[in-house]
């Protein structure tokens, strides 16, 4: 026996191994995920905030995997060091930090807490930072969801955890290497209107403008020059493009350059409407694209999807002093998302459109996902045809609304057919391509999807509303749209990852608490007033002769 304990204390102290017993294996580590830190050298300090003592059950069991994972992080490599801090714990500094993680950032959040029947409210910051070689990034701990409750809140932000970690060690550790042509030349958005994204791909990418205006002069060069970016973004054109800048994109997708468009096929601005009358026309407006997406399996048609499940508009309702401001049904406003686990939609906020057009897919070789749809109560309004804000005090005939889900974002994946196979092309190439190395695109039918509101000149956060405080899932669909068509290390599918989190039924806990309690209490002591009974009775039985 004592050989057999000193071998075991010899090997256990030589040898170290985890085991999950999870169903869905919450606690291992994806192999992207481990990939990136597996040659970390030096420490990375990770900040969580995530820390109090009067936080809800199901905030608790956020921080509680918060902790298990980074003890994950930690096991795979000692260079991952992680504390948990709580800003509010102490009186004295308690507004002070609050201003200084505000001004980071760092917003804090109000949650009601239930305890005993009893409604309270309780400060947290959800937030971690990572800090490696002197640079800084935001972790968010928490995933929003319009209309979600805090148990599905969590749920949801478990599910993100992972991918929330890797992707801010990654922004620390990975150099960038790929490289993005922001197009002009097309009338496309300005860079105010687009600066917020660009920002956050910063984080990530090299960008640059690149503008088709040289195509006229000199194609050939046009196209060497574009064919150094990994990825191009066309946000929102509204001038025509020209036969020879078709080619050059054409050929930039057959040598496999990835591509994101944001396209809208009806012109119509919001603002427009903010007039005397209230109204404005909406028109088909002609890319000269229809031929080079039908090529590649897609078209996007010049109608406007309306829909019943849409975000409001807000407009002065009243006259002079006594106006207010309220929040109407604009049924232009689609609010889109998605059934699909892909990765670029899983467990993602609802996404705002504004006058968006519907897609349709084509049969070919050509691997079609549908990204994001309407809601099914949906109809479809073809143009020129006015719009007027009117329609916001009339009452909306649900059978109308019989289309069914429009599809408004679609990837394409596989090997493109080329637009200029056996046609005239504007001008020679040498080496002309018609069938492409594999590649992905994504096509959008809104260009509105990317703007970010301007306040005083200054960029806004995209996918914010001023006037509901809502903030929609605009930027993390881009991002995630962004980061999938370059992503070569399998970074994003860690976002497909289920995690099943079980919550107590806070209702239960109030009703019988008492019950419960009682039973903890008082049957531990029957029982033994039992076993006392019986113990003696069979000693007395014994002894007594």
């Amino acid at each position: 026996m004592i050989v057999g304990l000193i071998a075991i204390n010899f090997v256990s102290s030589n040898f170290y191994q985890r085991f999950d017993l999870t169903a869905d294996k919450r606690y291992t580590l994806s192999e992207s995920a481990v990939d990136i830190i597996k040659e970390l050298e030096s420490p990375i300090l990770v900040d969580v905030f995530l820390e109090g003592e009067h936080f809800p059950s199901e905030f608790r069991r956020l921080q509680n995997e918060t902790r298990q994972l980074l003890e994950e992080f930690a096991a795979e490599n000692k260079n991952i060091v992680f504390n948990f801090i709580n800003p509010i714990e102490e009186d004295a500094t308690r507004e002070r930090n609050i201003q200084q993680l505000t001004q980071r950032g760092l917003k804090p959040m109000q949650l009601s807490v239930t305890e005993s029947g009893k409604s309270s409210k309780a400060m947290i910051f959800p937030w971690a930072l990572a800090s490696y070689n002197d640079q800084t990034v935001i972790i968010p701990l928490v995933k929003n969801k319009i209309g979600a409750s805090q148990q599905e809140l969590v749920s949801n932000s478990v599910q993100h955890l992972e991918y929330a970690f890797a992707d801010g060690f990654s922004k620390l550790i990975k150099p960038k290497r790929r490289k993005i042509a922001i197009l002009k030349g097309n009338a496309q958005l300005e860079d105010k209107y687009i600066a917020d994204f660009v920002k956050q791909l910063g984080d990530y990418y090299f960008i640059a403008p690149f503008t088709l205006d040289s195509v006229s002069s000199s194609p050939k060069q046009t196209l060497e020059a574009i064919s150094k970016f990994d990825l191009i973004i066309s946000a929102k054109p509204t001038e025509s493009f020209s036969e020879s800048e078709k080619l050059v994109l054409d050929q930039y997708t057959m040598n496999g350059g990835k591509s994101l468009w944001l396209i809208d096929a009806v012109a119509i601005e919001k603002d427009s409407l903010y007039n005397d009358r209230g109204l404005n026309v909406a028109i088909p407006r002609d890319l000269n694209l229809t031929d080079f997406f039908f090529k590649y399996g897609v078209r996007v048609n010049p109608v406007m999807v309306s829909t019943l499940y849409s975000a409001p508009i807000t407009l002065a309702m009243g006259e002079g002093s006594q106006s207010q401001f309220q929040h109407l049904r604009w049924t232009y406003s689609p609010l889109a998302g998605s059934s699909s686990n892909h990765p670029i939609v899983n467990n993602l906020n609802l996404v705002k459109f504004d006058f968006a057009n519907q897609i349709d897919t084509l049969k070919n070789n050509i691997k079609k996902t549908v990204l994001l749809e309407s809601a099914p109560l949906t109809k479809l309004e073809g143009t020129p045809r006015e719009v007027s804000l009117d329609a916001v005090t009339k009452e909306e005939d649900p059978k109308l609304f019989n289309k069914g889900n429009q599809t408004l974002a679609v990837l394409l994946e596989g090997e493109f057919n080329s637009v200029y196979s056996n046609r005239v092309k504007p001008f020679y190439l040498e080496k002309a391509k018609d069938i492409s190395n594999p590649t992905k695109m994504i096509i959008i039918a809104d260009g509105d999807l990317i703007k970010n509101d301007v306040l005083r000149n200054a960029p806004q956060e995209l996918g914010f509303d001023k006037w509901t405080g809502q903030t929609y899932g605009n930027k993390e669909f881009l991002l995630n749209a962004v980061n999938y068509l370059l992503d070569d290390n399998g970074l994003i599918n860690i976002r497909s990852k289920e995690i099943a989190v079980a919550f107590l039924n806070q209702r239960k806990i109030a009703v019988n608490k008492t019950k419960w309690q009682l039973t903890n209490i008082l049957l531990p002591l029957v029982l033994l007033s039992i076993f006392g009974f019986i113990f003696n009775y069979l000693r007395k039985k014994k002894y007594t002769a």
